[in-house]
């Protein structure tokens, strides 16, 4: 089994926020799948589907960002998962718009949902880090976290997000390198190798 997380803030007004990315990404793979309806548990929303054979749990806590942890916790324990059976999909600052990095443990780089799960879990779980970019400057990230992707940006966040639902059967696999690798690959061929931020 495994669990997929996808980590943003609850509510409409932040459902395009570019903080929600895993919530989209989440979403995404949802539709893919065919998964069960989103339903309330483990203070968040979970669905389930089948990927490869192997049964998936979706979860998009709704405890807000800061306190994913919680709701995180919670499903891993009663699922008794380990780490190992444990991914985060998650916005990421430093990789370029459109990029997909996946790595094991390491630092949380002052992302506070990461924070808040490694507090509750320990630190060797999976991250899928899906880039939005930097906006250049630190007293700038908030605000940029928390506003929607512009009109511009779309289309390359729903090429990134269904690349990752199409090929996160590799993930069921413990195959991250290759997950990695063909997202590059479909958002290359997509024509979204090399995004660059609006205004830049």
């Amino acid at each position: 089994m495994l669990l997929l997380v996808g980590l943003g803030n609850p509510g409409g007004s932040h459902a395009g926020n570019r903080h929600n990315i895993g919530f989209m990404a989440v979403d995404a793979i949802a539709r893919a799948h065919r998964a069960s309806p989103f339903r309330a548990r483990f203070q968040g929303l979970v669905a389930e589907c089948i990927v490869e054979g192997e049964k998936v749990v979706l979860l998009k806590p709704t405890t807000f960002m800061n306190d994913s942890g919680q709701s995180v916790g919670a499903a891993a324990r009663f699922l008794k998962l380990g780490l190992e059976d444990v991914a985060v999909l998650h916005d990421e600052l430093d990789l370029p718009p459109g990029r997909l990095r996946v790595k094991t443990g390491g630092g949380n780089a002052g992302h506070n949902g990461l924070r808040s799960i490694t507090a509750h879990l320990g630190n060797e779980y999976r991250r899928l880090r899906l880039g939005i970019g930097h906006p250049g400057d630190k007293n700038l990230v908030h605000g940029f976290v928390l506003n929607d992707f512009g009109r511009g940006e779309r289309a390359w966040v729903e090429a990134l997000c269904d690349a990752v639902a199409d090929n996160v059967g590799l993930l069921a696999k413990r195959q991250d390198t290759n997950l990695q690798n063909r997202v590059h690959l479909r958002m290359e061929a997509a024509g979204f190798a090399d995004v660059s931020l609006p205004g830049r």
